[in-house]
């Protein structure tokens, strides 16, 4: 049978949720001002755990969804914070949930969570395909992660997660989080990362499919020039006339150069067919 959670027995962190409990009140603080809950708006955590966070997002959010895996943690959650009527608890996977059924015209989401370092990329992308229905989301996640989504072309960190998620969001690195914030403390910094949905894109592709393929391509080689990176896309007869120096490695063009790259690309294609 299982014992339910009590101050005197405490639910132990899961290794195969990828469970770490932020337990460190001035960072949960510094959190909470940087998501800054207002008035209209609908607050979405993901992975409330041992509702840490979500204690000061219930008290200043209007409408406050909360969405967990672990079924040991619901009966607890639902006991603890459903005196606050704006809050609603969700058993479910993440990375199955459909976000849309949260949205209401003229209330833009705003999601928040502490994202397992296994789940990080895929999870950001589904809710990526929210976008329009998302203002932003604020993550907890590896430092290293966070290295990539906010790295600049040049940079050892850039690559096909930074050109993807750039194309999508604004990426604003905001602070790091040491190991010490968490029970158990984990092996590796945490950093929080937001990132801000564009409504109208700053570079719009033609195709996204053939912009996925290429910054796949182009990074699954990275050593190598553009010239040899891409001949998976292309006969070399067709890379004379393109926008870019393709004697160029990937991490040197900017999302405005792989969109570039991409119409080029999309429009060879499609004169071949």
């Amino acid at each position: 049978m299982k014992h339910p959670i009590t101050p005197g027995n405490p639910h132990r962190a899961r290794k195969r949720f990828g469970q770490n409990f932020l337990v460190d009140h001035a960072i949960i603080s510094q959190i909470a001002r940087s998501v800054h809950p207002r008035a209209g708006e609908i607050l979405v955590e993901i992975g409330p755990g041992q509702g840490a966070l979500t204690e000061p997002l219930a008290e200043r959010a209007e409408t406050l969804h909360v969405i967990e895996l672990d079924r040991d943690l619901v009966p607890w959650l639902k006991v603890r914070f459903e005196k606050h009527p704006g809050f609603s608890l969700h058993q479910a996977d993440a990375l199955k949930f459909d976000f849309a059924e949260l949205a209401e015209p003229g209330k833009p989401l705003r999601i928040v969570g502490n994202l397992p370092y296994n789940i990080s990329t895929p999870l950001i992308f589904h809710l990526i395909s929210y976008a329009a229905q998302v203002k932003d989301m604020h993550f907890m996640l590896q430092k290293e992660v966070v290295k990539r989504l906010a790295a600049q072309p040049g940079e050892k960190s850039y690559g096909r997660l930074t050109v993807m998620v750039q194309y999508y969001c604004k990426v604003s690195w905001l602070f790091d989080v040491p190991p010490g914030s968490f029970d158990p403390a984990p092996k590796v910094d945490s950093a929080i990362v937001r990132l801000e949905p564009y409504h109208q894109l700053p570079h719009v592709a033609k195709n996204v499919a053939t912009l996925e393929k290429l910054v796949a391509a182009a990074f699954g080689q990275r050593r190598k020039t553009l010239r040899n990176a891409l001949k998976s896309l292309l006969e070399p007869e067709q890379m004379d006339g393109l926008p870019v120096d393709t004697g160029k490695r990937a991490e040197a063009l900017s999302v405005a150069d792989f969109v570039a790259l991409s119409d080029a690309i999309d429009d060879l294609l499609q004169a071949d067919e």
